[in-house]
């Protein structure tokens, strides 16, 4: 027998399905654009802003049922985890706006030697996979296919550490300065960005309004 509740889950089960379609459009279209040297910035971020707005509407529909019904412990654990998908489609977002701004500022592979492009493509095409792969978690809840998500981070990992062991075997100390502190610079950026979330929180906490600090 249907409950109250259910079709208010389904609602929200719907929004992130529809917020991992847009982010997974988003992560394609930058990562189309900085491999083949087109902008795409103003595109993504739109739908970045989308996702944004998206994860506010289903952190609110969460809320709404908690207070209207009052849920039982394994209804609580479902919202809780919605919540939690809702803030990493979100992100998905934030680092496709991430990847089309580094062409535009820095410019696409065009520069670079080939085994750059294949292995960015290679790289590319994975996380893609791992993208549309937990979308689809989203309709099945298959959680076999949830676990073969850690072979594919471990490739994805694999890729990363190799990529850079070859780029600092072939470059210049000056060269391997400016890798590892573009790194590092990247890394502070985005500590900095979640300091600013928090006060975003806190803000909505005290006055109920959502404001954007970045």
């Amino acid at each position: 027998m249907a409950r109250l509740i259910d079709s208010g889950l389904e609602q929200v089960r719907n929004v992130l399905v529809r917020m991992g379609n847009l982010a997974h459009e988003a992560i394609s279209l930058s990562l189309e654009g900085y491999i083949n040297g087109v902008s795409t910035y103003l595109k993504v971020r739109e739908i970045s802003d989308i996702l944004v707005s998206t994860s506010d509407e289903a952190e609110d529909k969460v809320f709404e049922l908690i207070a209207r019904f009052q849920p039982v412990a394994s209804d609580l654990r479902l919202l809780k985890s919605y919540m939690k998908i809702s803030y990493n489609l979100a992100r998905y977002g934030r680092y496709a706006l991430d990847i089309s701004q580094i062409y535009e500022k820095l410019d696409g592979l065009g520069l670079c030697e080939d085994w750059v492009r294949k292995h960015v493509e290679e790289m590319a095409g994975k996380v893609l996979k791992m993208i549309r792969l937990s979308i689809d978690l989203l309709e099945n809840r298959d959680v076999k296919m949830a676990k073969s998500l850690s072979e594919l981070e471990n490739q994805v990992d694999e890729m990363y550490f190799k990529f850079l062991d070859k780029l600092i075997g072939e470059t210049s100390g000056v060269t391997k300065c400016i890798i590892s502190s573009v790194l590092v610079v990247r890394y502070l950026e985005r500590i900095a960005d979640h300091a600013t979330y928090i006060g975003e929180s806190i803000v909505y906490i005290v006055t109920g309004e959502r404001i954007m600090l970045r």
